[in-house]
């Protein structure tokens, strides 16, 4: 377990120390700075993804999946941010009870 936390804290450093080395020229670049402002959005797009529509190694459909929607409609709809994840809840809640 030790050698892999090692390893990976390793990895971590040298990634932030090539970051680091890069040219400011390159960082500069309309591609990165597009690349730098969208990264964030597709990765969480794909973390939630992921974490509605899969179960272990399985892809499905089930309560996950309405209480997003519910989420899409309620934000779209402009409600509070709390509203928005109590909506999302109760969507879950119950679609898994029917």
């Amino acid at each position: 377990m030790w050698p892999a936390v090692l390893l990976g804290s390793l990895c971590c450093y040298l990634l932030k120390l090539a970051g680091m080395l890069i040219p400011q020229r390159v960082l500069d670049s309309a591609r990165v700075q597009r690349l730098a402002a969208l990264a964030p959005v597709a990765l969480l797009t794909a973390l939630i993804a992921m974490q509605t529509f899969s179960t272990g190694r399985h892809l499905g459909l089930d309560g996950r999946a309405g209480g997003l929607c519910a989420a899409a409609v309620l934000i779209l709809l402009r409600a509070p941010f709390l509203l928005v994840v109590a909506g999302a809840v109760a969507t879950s809640a119950l679609l898994h009870l029917a």
